[in-house]
């Protein structure tokens, strides 16, 4: 049996009909770690985790059937879990230690599932390609060379390269999405409150969301079902009912209407992207689905938007990291201000410095209504613009990225153009909405790109099942 090559589901059955132990697959995943440590994807392989294996292998023995019951998870660096460290792969939280556990681990917990490690990120989240962690660049699962994609790069090359069964990773502004991409996997950013961001290490407040990185679409489906729901800890969290997803994919999409934007058929013209974006669309067309073109006016806007937003967010929540309250702090200060100003330029990167100087730019009494107040104005009329196109269809058809991954350095002293690369994404978070990506074709480097569906809120069901119709067909339609 290759476990590499199992999906999620089938390791879940595997474990179920003790056709596996979870002690076997944990010590597999923790040597494929070990393999593949030159790629950089996990920053720790927790000390208890073949200790929890065995307790879980006792539990399926005696009947337990949490639905992750033995499965090997990875989590993002952000994510808390009681006594466990949780560095944001920032050298300023690099001996903390987290005294509680996030919702999302809970259930994890709860459902069975054997957290083995922590997974590299760019630091504090804010980055799009991996190269930002304190603890070294994550390379790409596909080729050693080129970025893995962020924020959430360690988590998807943890799933790519079979390091684990799955893995959580938490998307802002296209930070679950964009790394799936660009490592030829599934990746989803729920509904804004579909899951608890209850003990994430909050980069942007209101845009943040935590979201599952697997290798198939009904993986995905499956894994946001345990991860979903409402959290008394968390206010932004809802009490929608939530979805078997699973059970939703019933591969009929016949009465799907798929939203094609105009203004996001101009935008890719002319980029890596292009040809495979029009192809689905044909493809979609021939199928007998009804594509219908829609409109989202300020479209060009929404990046301005966004990077106006969450830095200003992020500026006040990192507030709290000054030297004196959290982990690292500078020796041989004469007074608090000193210890203010040298913890936080020793233990800040120069990409979360940009963004802090940005947030308080947009912040300041001088520019407050200039910049901050007018970007949450757009960000009111691209959501009701947006959930206007969707009142004509089910389903918004985006590229996830503009092409494949790119090497390791080329972007990195180029902010701007790395800004860029999330032109497809930060629209779901700026309006709340579900969105997924599957891979859907190779660039000319023969590496994966993704398409991605947006749809209305708490219907991401409709995304699951059209992306799993999609996924079956991807070989017949050459786009894989």
């Amino acid at each position: 049996m290759d476990i590499s090559k199992l999906s999620l589901l089938e390791i879940v059955e595997k474990l179920r009909q003790r056709e596996v132990a979870s002690e076997e697959l944990v010590k597999y995943y923790i040597d494929r770690i070990e393999e593949y440590k030159d790629y950089n994807a996990v920053l720790e392989v927790f000390e208890d985790a073949l200790d929890r294996a065995r307790e879980m292998d006792e539990k399926i023995k005696q009947g337990f059937e949490g639905k992750l019951a033995g499965v090997p998870v990875i989590i993002k660096d952000n994510i808390l879990y009681k006594g466990k460290k949780a560095t944001c792969a920032s050298r300023f939280l690099e001996d903390y230690v987290a005294q509680y556990s996030s919702t999302v681990v809970e259930k994890l917990i709860e459902s069975g599932a054997v957290i083995i490690g922590r997974a590299n990120m760019d630091e504090f989240a804010m980055g799009g390609s991996n190269e930002n962690s304190a603890y070294g660049v994550c390379h790409n699962a596909l080729d050693f060379d080129r970025v893995a994609g962020g924020s959430s790069g360690g988590s998807a090359v943890s799933v790519a390269k079979s390091l684990c069964a799955c893995a959580l990773g938490t998307d802002t502004g296209g930070s679950v999405r964009q790394p799936s991409s660009f490592n030829g996997l599934v990746g989803m950013k729920p509904t804004y409150g579909r899951v608890s961001r209850y003990g994430i290490v909050a980069f942007a407040s209101s845009l943040d969301q935590v979201g599952p990185i697997t290798k198939t679409v009904k993986d995905n489906a499956y894994l946001l079902s345990v991860i979903s729901g409402y959290s008394k800890y968390d206010e932004t969290s809802k009490k929608e009912e939530v979805e078997d997803y699973l059970s939703k994919i019933d591969g009929d999409i016949k009465d799907l209407k798929i939203g094609v934007c105009s203004e996001v058929k101009e935008l890719v013209k002319g980029l890596p992207v292009e040809k495979t974006y029009f192809d689905l669309i044909e493809r979609l067309k021939s199928q007998g689905n009804e594509i219908v073109e829609v409109s989202i006016k300020d479209l060009s806007l929404v990046m301005a938007c966004y990077y106006i937003i969450a830095p200003a967010e992020a500026t006040s929540n990192l507030g709290r990291f000054d030297g004196v309250k959290y982990s690292r702090r500078e020796k041989g200060c004469q007074d608090i201000d000193e210890i203010y100003i040298k913890s936080r330029t020793s233990g800040f990167g120069k990409e979360v410095k940009r963004r802090i100087m940005l947030g308080n730019f947009v912040l300041s009494s001088g520019y407050f209504d200039a910049y901050y107040n007018k970007a949450k104005k757009v960000q009111q009329r691209l959501k009701k613009q947006t959930l206007d196109a969707l009142a004509s269809c089910d389903v918004l058809l985006l590229p996830t990225t503009c092409g494949e991954a790119f090497k390791i350095g080329e972007k990195i002293e180029d902010p701007i153009s790395m800004y860029k690369e999330d032109i497809f994404t930060t629209l779901a978070n700026i309006t709340g909405l579900p969105a997924l990506t599957l891979p859907c074709g190779k660039g000319e480097n023969g590496m994966p790109l993704g398409m991605q569906f947006v749809g209305k809120e708490f219907e991401e069901s409709k995304l699951y099942n059209l992306a799993d119709y999609i996924e079956r067909r991807r070989s017949e339609w050459n786009m894989i």
